[in-house]
């Protein structure tokens, strides 16, 4: 005879997703202002700072959507997270004098980037591909 586990309540299951989807993308921006910053002293590649970079961006815009959706499937999630990535990276060919400004920013440098790049995609595809997964795992085993 097996023991089931009571069922978990909707608001219950979406206030655990959404402190999970939090706490993971907290983590992840401290993973990545980490590889930003410290990844190069330590003798990195340009390529692993920059496409690791590229990657965790995507994670961390995944995890923030869940936050803010946690009703949302998986699949729904990661197809706006990719939507949101492809706009971002698509602006990168919009340059106008305060978007430039904006874009040698700290701030803009980060949330926006400065070059387009078809790599960049693939990149944010990688890093959604781990926001479900870490999705997935996280609210599988919470759910123990």
């Amino acid at each position: 005879m097996t023991r089931s586990s009571p069922e978990v309540p909707p608001r219950a299951r979406e206030r655990r997703r959404r402190a999970i989807a939090l706490a993971a993308a907290l983590i992840v921006i401290a993973l990545g202002l980490a590889l930003r910053f410290v990844g190069p002293g330590l003798g990195l590649p340009a390529g692993i700072v920059k496409y690791g970079g590229s990657i965790l961006w995507a994670t961390m815009v995944y995890m923030l959507l869940v936050a803010l959706r946690p009703r949302s499937s998986r699949r729904q999630v990661g197809g706006l997270a990719l939507a949101v990535a492809v706009l971002v990276e698509a602006s990168r060919l919009i340059h106008t004098p305060w978007l430039d400004s904006f874009r040698l920013t700290l701030a803009g440098a980060l949330l926006l980037g400065r070059i387009f790049s078809l790599w960049n995609i693939a990149a944010y595809a990688v890093g959604i591909l781990m926001g479900i997964a870490i999705d997935r795992i996280a609210l599988r085993s919470s759910s123990r």
